[in-house]
């Protein structure tokens, strides 16, 4: 049953099946909210009173969804990290975990709940036989004392089985919602702060593997992406201080989230040069990037030319589908100099 979900698909072979590499995936999961409601967050749509007449059956049916996503993702070997948005709380993390397809595969939870007011935040799901995590931390986004807290900055460090470090970001920065050039300002202070974590991590190893992973809610030729994180696309032409934007080849071709009858890719992979030329015991790079479009999490955009991903809610009507994202996931091979 479950070999439906992939057998038509073919990004590569999953290292984790050959025990040459780990697969690690993104997923902004649209709004996995429990229905019961939190009286210190504004979740009140989503729960059955509320104007989304979330319940329990439809809460139930996304975490089914979401982990046949990860299962197909994963192919035969699910990833062995996941990097979550959108998500309630603990208990929402808890349930796809212990009660989802992916019951059987033992992931463990890295989240701390974020100030943001309604509720959503980042978070990492690992499988330890893969990766342990070394430490977390959440930096808190601040944009002065009357802006709207938003989701924190995950960070976590880790080691792989294969005893190499590997130091992984979790990010969804502030929505577009109030017009993109009036909120870019917030994307790019929270670029600032992503790059000063990268800066700091590289003083101390200059060939440090690090993957920033996330929701970014700008494009990879936005100021925030290009300029501020110094994310770019061509890997030829990179200066020093340069990162690598592996999902930004894909512009012109396949995007993750469709608004307006256009595709864009705002969910993204950043990586050190280290971690592209294998410096550190891993490698990885554009070839082993990929933005997972299988055909179960799209459909006819019935007002548009082309396909649009099979939301949960068209508006605050109940549409029954996966996310109005898709996911995305990278390879990191392992390598001896």
């Amino acid at each position: 049953m479950a070999v439906a979900f992939w057998q038509n698909f073919s990004w590569g072979q999953n290292p984790q099946e050959t025990k040459s590499g780990l697969r690690i995936m993104f997923y902004n999961v649209e709004n996995l909210f429990h229905p019961s409601d939190d009286s210190l967050k504004n979740d009140e749509e989503f729960t059955p009173e509320g104007t989304r007449f979330w319940s329990y059956k439809r809460y139930k049916d996304k975490l089914n969804k979401i982990g046949k996503t990860v299962l197909a993702v994963g192919e035969w070997e699910p990833p062995a990290v996941i990097g979550l948005c959108e998500i309630e709380n603990i208990q929402c993390l808890n349930d796809l975990v212990y009660n989802s397809p992916l019951k059987k595969f033992g992931y463990k939870i890295i989240h701390q709940e974020s100030g943001d007011r309604r509720g959503i935040d980042v978070a990492m799901l690992y499988r330890e036989d893969y990766f342990k995590p070394v430490s977390f931390h959440p930096f808190v986004l601040k944009f002065g004392e009357d802006s709207r807290p938003t989701r924190d900055i995950l960070y976590v460090k880790g080691t792989t089985h294969h005893k190499d470090t590997l130091h992984l970001f979790v990010n969804h920065w502030p929505s577009r919602y109030g017009g993109q050039l009036a909120t870019a300002p917030k994307r790019e202070e929270a670029a600032r702060v992503l790059r000063s974590k990268y800066d700091s991590i590289m003083t101390v190893n200059p060939n440090a593997s690090i993957i920033a992973m996330g929701d970014f809610n700008d494009h990879p030729d936005d100021i925030s992406m290009h300029e501020v994180l110094k994310a770019q696309k061509d890997t030829t032409t990179l200066s020093k201080e340069d990162l690598i934007n592996t999902v930004w080849q894909y512009e012109f071709k396949k995007g993750t989230h469709k608004y307006d009858h256009e595709w864009g890719i705002l969910d993204q992979f950043v990586i050190t040069q280290a971690l592209l030329k294998g410096k550190n015991g891993l490698k990885s790079g554009l070839e082993n990037s990929h933005i997972f479009d299988a055909d179960f999490l799209l459909e006819e955009e019935k007002d548009g030319v082309g396909k649009i991903t099979n939301r949960t809610y068209i508006g605050f009507k109940y549409h029954g589908g996966y996310s109005d994202h898709l996911p995305i996931f990278i390879d990191v091979l392992f390598v001896r100099q």
